[in-house]
């Protein structure tokens, strides 16, 4: 007989490995290479605090208030299909994305010859070409380039936190299901919760940060269009599939 550790790690994996709205946006907030470890911090310890109240009993609680479930269906379908709809909308008019996430302008090289520069990077290009130390270059680049970064992790926490929180689905399975399992296990439950927990942590970070693998094909626009035109037809059926009747 498997431990209540072995147990909880086994259903845990068999729950989360599924593509769903979440593993599709710490995926490709993984390619993006864009708050890597922020996504997956929010998602593991999302997933630890609902296993959480699921052991304790809240589950319970929730089942005597259906209608908060309700709520939270259309309320998450709502979301889902905004932003499929925006991902659709990547797909079809592209800004000239790459893999590191950045924008080109695609008229600025037409006309002089050269390549274009990111947003960020001009101060960069120009010490080069004065023949600026490297230091220095890294330096103008980190602090042309932080400010962009802070002002886009508010926005990426706030959406990983909503394909969280929003999505029905993670209540049934980590509130309801895993909590209905871990209890049978008596006074091993939180041991159980523990082996759950531990595959939210080791899925959530192995995805965010292994994402990076799929680089070499993930490197052109093209390849964006088509992965964006992939999430926008799965976040829209997700959303879809929570508030029409089966």
């Amino acid at each position: 007989m498997l431990s209540p550790v072995l147990a909880g790690l086994g259903l845990g994996f068999s729950l989360i490995i599924a593509i769903g709205a979440q593993n599709l946006f710490v995926l490709r907030q993984g390619l993006r290479r864009e708050h890597v470890l922020a996504v997956a911090a929010v998602c593991a310890i999302s997933d630890a605090v609902l296993i959480a109240l699921g052991v304790s009993g809240v589950g319970l609680v929730l089942q005597a208030v259906p209608w908060l479930v309700v709520v939270v269906r259309w309320a998450g379908a709502l979301f889902l299909v905004a932003y499929g709809l925006l991902a659709a909308r990547r797909a079809w008019r592209p800004s000239g994305q790459t893999l590191g996430g950045e924008a080109t302008d695609p008229g600025s090289s037409a006309h002089d010859g050269h390549e274009s520069v990111p947003p960020g990077r001009t101060h960069a290009g120009e010490a080069l070409e004065a023949g600026a130390s490297a230091s220095a270059v890294r330096s103008d680049v980190l602090t042309a380039a932080t400010p962009a970064a802070h002002a886009r992790l508010l926005p990426v926490l706030l959406t990983c936190l909503a394909l969280t929180w929003l999505n029905p689905h993670v209540y049934l399975d980590t509130v309801f299901l895993l909590g209905t399992v871990a209890n049978t296990h008596g006074d091993s439950r939180w041991l159980f919760a523990a082996g759950a927990m531990t595959a939210s942590v080791v899925w959530f970070f192995g995805l965010a940060f292994g994402a990076r693998l799929l680089g070499r094909w993930l490197s052109t626009p093209r390849a964006w269009r088509i992965l964006d035109a992939v999430i926008a037809v799965v976040m829209i059926a997700l959303g879809a599939s929570l508030v029409l009747p089966h």
